[in-house]
């Protein structure tokens, strides 16, 4: 199995970050894979999979870049470089900054890079100078075309930051990190397992250690030797499909629009912070709603650790299928 030694230091400073280049790797990724771990991704396939396959057919050097950066069990380092987290106060890397780091790989890297994802030597139809910017090219095509709908993307990976970091704060490393992606477990004695391949294991001492979430269901490891680590995520499936939920118009016309989206989001427990980051409303809102809903007998809360967790009563789960 693959594992990382990481030191106390390094644990005590992790982070978790949002990145739009994450997101529209692990968006690439589904269309590579063309499997949906759920009918939301499903129904995101149906949508984007055509016009992914005409463009890859259209391009076929391109494509075969991406298909070699994207092996079955390694992934290309140049394609998903670690994140570099914004210093407090200042707003975080946009996806042209993200993007222009890949854009940027030296052609002797990029070309070594994939010879390591393909496990041997690169097909001839590789042996050239712009394999980074052609990747580069249809991961900004990805962006464009299948990621319209990123500031949504954000606040549900937001709201997944805030149930991680609120099961953190309950039980701990351990529990917080068994589970977050396959094959990842804290073995004790400071040994992070991040996946079940024979790999050698990785000294993280000093190194800055990130986790990254992303809504498809995708996941992998990127770094920047030696100064972070990144383990990347798929979010909670319950936040995933919350944040596609669409808002019954019958419902939003009875109680309001706002309220209807808060509503509709509570088929499974949610706090406070996370329906602010699911919906974009203003923690004041979200308040004000959650209070008329508790006092119609439509929702109900208990706690949980520091966190206090809203969901419907059975009213509401009847008012939101009644609506649609």
């Amino acid at each position: 199995m693959g594992w990382w030694q990481v030191s106390a230091d390094t644990l005590a400073g992790s982070r978790f970050v949002v990145s739009p280049l994450a997101e529209t790797v692990a968006s690439l990724l589904l269309l590579e894979r063309a499997t949906a771990a759920h009918p939301g991704e499903r129904a995101w396939l149906e949508t984007h999979l055509p016009a992914y396959r005409r463009r890859a057919a259209g391009d076929p050097v391109s494509a075969l870049v991406i298909r070699s950066a994207l092996a079955p069990r390694w992934t290309a380092d140049f394609l998903t470089p670690a994140p570099v987290p914004a210093p407090p106060g200042q707003s975080p890397p946009s996806f042209a900054e993200e993007l222009a780091r890949i854009r940027a790989a030296p052609p002797d890297r990029a070309r070594a890079d994939l010879a390591v994802a393909l496990g041997g030597p690169l097909p001839a139809a590789l042996d050239r100078d712009d394999l980074a910017g052609r990747a580069a090219d249809a991961v900004e095509w990805v962006w464009t075309h299948t990621v319209p709908d990123w500031p949504r993307r954000q606040r549900v990976l937001e709201a997944d930051v805030v149930a991680r970091t609120a099961q953190l704060g309950r039980a701990g490393w351990a529990e917080a990190l068994n589970g977050m992606r396959p094959g990842i477990r804290w073995l004790g004695g400071s040994r992070l397992q991040i996946n079940t391949y024979d790999n050698p294991p990785r000294e993280l001492d000093r190194a800055q250690l990130l986790f990254i979430p992303v809504t498809p269901d995708q996941s992998w490891v990127c770094w920047d030797i030696p100064h972070r680590y990144g383990l990347v995520y798929p979010c909670s499936g319950a936040l995933a499909e919350a944040g596609r939920m669409p808002v019954p118009a019958a419902l939003g016309a009875l109680i309001g629009p706002a309220r209807a989206a808060v509503l509709s989001l509570l088929a499974s427990p949610l706090s406070t912070t996370q329906l602010v980051a699911l919906t974009g409303q203003g923690l004041g809102s979200v308040g004000r709603h959650l209070r008329i809903l508790l006092d119609a007998g439509l929702v109900r809360r208990r706690r949980a650790g520091r966190s206090v967790l809203y969901f419907r009563t059975e009213a509401g789960d009847i008012l939101v299928r009644g609506a649609g």
